[in-house]
């Protein structure tokens, strides 16, 4: 008799095909409409960025939207200081396109009517040179600044990890493992870099300049780039004041009685005591913007110089004379569109590049809001 063996058998491995039928791959998503779900990339975070995003979400399509910045907003940035905030960008939006008004509603409370107790039309020295300009529409902010609508709209993207702030796009490639599709090389906080891949499409929801160098510098040829070179967009220095020794008995204001202003002094183009704005700090406080051709002048001067300039300007304009308790000031390259594209947004099918922003139509708000709407419908 044999002596068994006590080493355990081992286990054969089956190298015969299957008689079992192969399982079907997965079906690729789709939206409800039954288009097959793509993955936008949406440089920008500002009102047209943001309109673009949600309305492509809501279309069931994935999108992942960076933002130099540390929040979403744009030009309707609101800086906090420690006497309230200051709308350093976009001052006030109208409401013109019904498709614009459905959008606020999704969010009740967070846009406010400002009766600016009508914008005056003052001369160089500061004098009313008009009766005011007429209330044709209202004049609407949000609360508790002008950040605040496309900062709630942006939220969700954020909870889903689909909005990356601090996050600037360096250059755009074709992904070499996804052709024909996109991939994005980024800059982080401390240099830091990453490649984000599989992107069907790229949508540049920036001002035209910095889309078109971002283009030129990613030496992609597509006809946006010459559409793009036609839009031209007039800079801004903006200067933010605060007195808070206005609050006291018997004062709660400086200066004129005036809320907002137009100017045609050759340094100041604009004025508004941002404390009069619904669900503001009471603290007097004034945000003031320079002149389109005053701020290409200057545009590379030195900051401290810019401001004093600006609040000589603004004692002479407005009669306040004392010295503010805050002062700052913000330059914004790309402010008001001068010349705009004429039509609502760029869309290239062939290479699956888009771009949006007010300066598809002019400078509002709202016509941020309707570039990216129409660029998220034309490419849904």
């Amino acid at each position: 008799m044999s002596t068994p063996d006590p080493r355990p058998a081992k286990r054969l491995r089956r190298t015969s095909a299957p008689t079992s039928a192969p399982v079907a791959a997965p079906a690729a998503p789709t939206t409800p409409s039954g288009k097959p779900q793509r993955h936008f990339a949406i440089i920008g975070a500002g009102m047209a960025g943001i309109a673009c995003a949600r309305t492509l979400v809501q279309a069931g399509h994935r999108v992942t939207v960076f933002e130099k910045s540390s929040q979403a907003g744009g030009r309707t940035a609101t800086i906090d200081t420690p006497f309230g905030n200051f709308d350093a960008g976009a001052q006030y939006f109208t409401v013109r396109d019904p498709r614009f008004a459905r959008a606020i509603d999704t969010v009740p409370g967070i846009c406010k009517r400002w009766s600016a107790n009508s914008v005056q039309v003052l001369d160089a020295a500061g004098r009313v040179a008009a009766a005011g300009l007429p209330h044709r529409e209202a004049h609407w902010v949000a609360s508790p600044g002008m950040q605040a609508l496309v900062g709630t709209w942006a939220e969700p993207l954020r909870l889903a990890g689909q909005l990356l702030t601090n996050t600037r796009v360096t250059r755009i490639e074709p992904d070499p493992l996804n052709p024909p599709g996109w991939q994005l090389r980024t800059e982080g906080p401390g240099g830091s870099q990453h490649v984000y891949a599989g992107f069907d499409a790229v949508l540049l929801a920036q001002p035209a300049v910095p889309a078109q160098a971002l283009l030129a510098s990613s030496a992609v040829d597509t006809p946006l780039t010459d559409a793009l070179s036609k839009v031209a967009i007039a800079p801004c220095w903006t200067l933010m004041l605060a007195y808070p020794q206005a609050v006291r008995p018997g004062l709660t204001t400086l200066g004129p009685q005036w809320n907002a202003a137009r100017s045609t002094h050759h340094r100041i183009a604009w004025l508004a005591r941002e404390s009069s704005k619904p669900g503001r700090n009471v603290v007097e406080r004034w945000t003031v913007q320079a002149s389109p051709a005053w701020s290409a002048e200057h545009l590379e001067d030195d900051e401290a110089r810019v401001q004093a300039k600006l609040l000589k300007a603004f004692a002479e304009v407005t009669g306040i004379r004392a010295t503010p308790a805050h002062a700052d000031t913000r330059r914004w390259r790309y402010a008001q569109t001068t010349h705009p594209l004429g039509k609502t947004h760029l869309w290239d099918t062939a290479m699956g590049l888009g771009a949006c922003g007010d300066w598809c139509l002019g400078h509002r708000v709202e016509d941020a809001f309707v570039s990216g709407l129409e660029l998220a419908l034309a490419v849904a």
